[in-house]
């Protein structure tokens, strides 16, 4: 196992620990090893780098997510949770998307908008 992957799976542990099986269960089948792939890239390789704190990292993530338009609905409310995991509040993740009006026109923010909210109430009914 490398060094970067142990880095990946440590920190989801602390966000989302029953995120590598879930991305196994529905990929690694057709895709061998996707699931393993993308905690070592981009959570060991990535989100675990020094120079910015997690929560940070992660409000970035929604940003772009936010700005590259309402396909990317579903990876969107995967990072918001993990951006509220991070230490974000509601208040900053709704602001950064906001912010995102600017940069990736009034659709996209209004797409990020809905899927917080839609996060945020499912979270308050469970």
């Amino acid at each position: 196992m490398t060094h970067a992957l142990n880095r990946g799976r440590a920190l989801l542990a602390e966000i989302n620990p029953d995120l590598e099986a879930a991305l196994a269960a529905r990929y690694d089948e057709d895709v061998p090893d996707m699931a393993e792939t993308l905690v070592e890239w981009a959570y060991g390789r990535h989100y675990a780098r020094p120079g910015l704190d997690l929560k940070t990292r992660q409000l970035a993530t929604v940003a772009a997510l936010t700005a590259l338009g309402g396909h990317t609905a579903p990876q969107l409310k995967v990072n918001i949770a993990h951006t509220l995991a991070a230490g974000a509040s509601e208040r900053e993740i709704l602001e950064v998307i906001w912010q995102m009006s600017i940069y990736g026109g009034m659709p996209a923010a209004i797409n990020g908008l809905n899927a917080a909210l839609d996060l945020f109430a499912q979270d308050s009914e469970d």
